[in-house]
């Protein structure tokens, strides 16, 4: 008996799948189609995060609120602080190229749990379009992304519910990719294939799901309780009813500080495996770098406390939680060698993937030299929430994780669509965005060392003129994102054709057709056991003859 297949879709193990353009407005099981809508949503929030973000800089250009109501401002600071972390960055370094890449690098035709898979993505756009609809209907949260009561408590309860409500939807999001990541890289492997084979996006992408699915209930939980004192009024958190708000910081900061390596080791995986392409030289340490990403993951939880200096914390957690957060600065300094190793001496290629990796790794030793400093008490209690602080966090979460996303991007971008992004372009974008962000954010350390305290929408005129020149930063940041765009979407249509493997890459991902077919391979899987053996005969040794007589 035959069944009857509608227009424009086609008949895979996944069931009936549309076709074309119109795969990516359904809800697919295909893991690919997944990540890139993970990437499509994430960016349109990174232009509505952005333009929050342009706003506040609007405002910050005079000393005086002349720009808009200081409750607006701190609605606007919530919003953009909370779009770029949850519906930014986490979701695309994790869920869009952690769907798109994890399959092909173990071997497999799809996630270990497709239709968990799918419903981790859909989460996302109610979660996001409920927290910015906040704005226009009650009015948004005005406690910034840290939600500390007893402020959250005090300013109107409906903003506040909608931000938890969102965060709680986005958190269940993350659990779930988490869940379905740690199943895919240990048991979906191909056979023949060992752990210490695999790239390094799948340990970079193993040791963050494994933060995640440990955290994020704690914040989970957090949220819930903060919750019940706002509308039914008990006393977890709310001082006035008995409740302690140094639980409630431990408790956010047990999450959010792993955070930050939520987004930061996928951007580790993904630089490790583009350089090596573009230098054309193998991975320098794997061992070592694989080591290193394990040793973050479990330094990760236990550093928490820093953010906690200037609150009452006893001498004796104030020692230890320094030592842990200086000791954290070991494997990290591990990976910057090794990147610098992995270039040096090799043909490299300055095209706009590795321009952008190149401006990571500047941004992000940077970042965490200045990170190292805040680790330091007396240091850390003298610019406690000021912009020194500001600008330690974007250069780690900007510096660090965006400019790898769009450095991943240029890279990927023939296997997505097979066209070729334009390098012009690209190099433009580099130049606006890597002299717009280091404009912006470095005179920050210097408002913060003298005393400009963060979260304001009025500060000292002293302050005014380093401020308009980090506007001014932020202004070109704005502007960069011109020429990317028209860059993407004029190539999707009128690019140059890439081929299959325009660079001559050995991870799995490029030994198919670009793009890839439903199935990832028209035959078995490659077995790659040296994606990075750039310089040896890897290629014939190791592709099995399927592929290549599939290719033909």
């Amino acid at each position: 008996m035959s069944i009857s297949v509608p227009p424009n879709t086609e008949q895979s193990s996944k069931g009936i799948q549309p076709t074309g353009w119109l795969r990516y407005f359904s809800f697919s099981l295909d893991h690919k189609v997944i990540g890139l809508q993970y990437l499509v949503c994430g960016f349109i929030f990174y232009l509505i995060g952005g333009a929050l973000a342009s706003a506040i800089r609007i405002e910050l250009t005079s000393p005086i609120s002349d720009f808009m109501p200081r409750d607006v401002y701190n609605q606007v600071l919530t919003l953009h602080g909370t779009i770029m972390i949850f519906l930014w960055i986490v979701p695309v370094v994790n869920g869009a190229f952690g769907n798109y890449l994890i399959p092909f690098y173990v071997g497999a035709r799809d996630m270990a749990f497709p239709r968990l898979n799918a419903v981790a993505f859909w989460l996302i756009p109610p979660a996001g379009l409920m927290l910015i609809s906040s704005y226009f209907i009650n009015g948004a949260a005005q406690s910034g992304w840290t939600a500390y009561p007893p402020l959250s408590i005090t300013t109107p309860a409906a903003g506040q519910i909608v931000w938890i409500l969102s965060v709680l939807l986005l958190g269940g999001s993350s659990i779930f990719g988490g869940i379905n990541f740690i199943a895919t890289i240990l048991k979906l492997r191909r056979p023949g294939l060992k752990l210490m084979q695999l790239p390094m996006y799948c340990w970079a992408m193993l040791g963050t799901s494994i933060l995640v699915v440990l955290s994020t209930p704690v914040l989970a939980g957090t949220l819930i309780l903060l919750s019940f004192d706002i509308v039914a009024h008990t006393g977890f958190f709310n001082p006035s009813l008995g409740g302690n708000v140094i639980v409630y910081q431990h408790l956010f900061w047990f999450y959010s500080h792993p955070a930050v390596y939520i987004m930061v080791l996928p951007a580790f995986g993904l630089v490790s495996e583009i350089l090596p392409v573009h230098s054309r030289k193998p991975l320098f340490g794997y061992a070592t770098m694989v080591y290193s990403i394990m040793g973050i993951v479990v330094l990760g939880l236990v550093v928490w406390a820093h953010h906690m200096f200037t609150s009452g914390t006893p001498p004796w957690m104030r020692l230890f939680f320094t030592i842990a957060t200086s000791f954290i600065a070991v494997p990290t300094g591990i990976k910057f060698f090794n990147w610098v190793a992995t270039l040096w001496g090799g043909r490299i290629s300055l095209n706009s993937a590795i321009l952008f990796s190149c401006g990571f790794i500047v941004n992000f030793v940077l970042g965490g030299i200045t990170g190292v400093a805040l680790a330091q008490v007396p240091f850390d209690v003298h610019v406690h929430d000021t912009y020194f602080v500001v600008a330690h966090f974007h250069y780690i979460v900007y510096g660090g994780s965006v400019f790898v996303i769009f450095s991943s991007i240029y890279h990927w971008y023939p296997k997505f669509t097979g066209k070729m992004l334009d390098e012009k372009l690209g190099k433009i974008h580099f130049l606006l965005t890597f002299i717009g962000f280091n404009l912006c954010f470095a005179p920050q350390h210097w408002l913060g060392l003298n005393g400009m305290p963060r979260r304001v929408a009025e500060y000292d005129p002293q302050f005014t003129f380093v401020n308009q020149i980090s506007s001014v930063g932020a202004l070109l940041m704005a502007l960069s994102t011109l020429p990317f765009l028209w860059n993407v979407f004029h190539s999707a249509f009128r690019g140059e054709s890439s081929g299959d493997n325009p660079w001559q890459a050995l991870t799995p991902e490029w030994l198919t057709s670009s793009p890839p077919p439903v199935e990832n391979w028209v035959g078995e899987p490659p077995l790659v056991t040296k994606p990075y053996g750039y310089g040896q005969s890897q290629l014939s040794k190791e592709i099995p003859n399927s592929f290549i007589e599939d290719k033909k």
